[in-house]
């Protein structure tokens, strides 16, 4: 069994595998009339592969049994996909450059205002939630072509939530 150390999420540390969604250091405009601030250009949405559109969609995740099992990486060739809390909760993010090679693997610890933005072809393990009925809004790709593959580890990771307190 392999044991994923958890590391907290930054922009530098996630750079290879995506964007992280975040306002922190960012400059927002003043809009209408100055009873809101927009930031603009949080994430690289990469979805016109094969003609491939927006979709915008609302999920719900459930905790995981724990020590949560990595068993299973996923992919999407054709599109980038975005992930951003709407309840406030930190929640976890797995990805990789390669499943098969465990020393790839990279876990973080997302807080609540924090979204990542999961690069096209970044092999990463579905949404990892720490509280029941975390809503996310997701942005991703719909349209035809094959947009996920699977791949099923054939030793199971696990994470160590000790090196995530420090």
């Amino acid at each position: 069994m392999v044991t994923l150390a958890i590391e907290p999420l930054t922009r530098d540390a996630f750079a290879p595998f995506g964007d992280v969604v975040e306002t922190a250091g960012m400059t927002p405009l003043s809009i209408n009339q100055g009873y809101a601030e927009r930031y603009n250009g949080l994430a690289s949405i990469d979805v016109a592969a094969e003609g491939g559109q927006v979709n915008i969609s609302w999920f719900v995740a459930s905790v995981r049994p724990s020590p949560i099992a990595i068993r299973l990486m996923e992919r999407h060739p054709l599109g980038s996909q975005m992930f951003v809390p709407l309840n406030g909760a930190d929640w976890l993010v797995v990805v990789c450059s390669d499943p098969l090679i465990s020393s790839t693997y990279r876990a973080f610890a997302a807080k609540g205002h924090q979204g990542v933005n999961y690069a096209r072809n970044c092999w990463h393990h579905p949404l990892l939630v720490l509280e029941q009925s975390s809503s996310f809004l997701v942005v991703d790709r719909k349209g035809a072509g094959d947009n996920l593959e699977e791949y099923w580890l054939d030793e199971t990771m696990q994470l160590d939530f000790g090196a995530a307190a420090g």
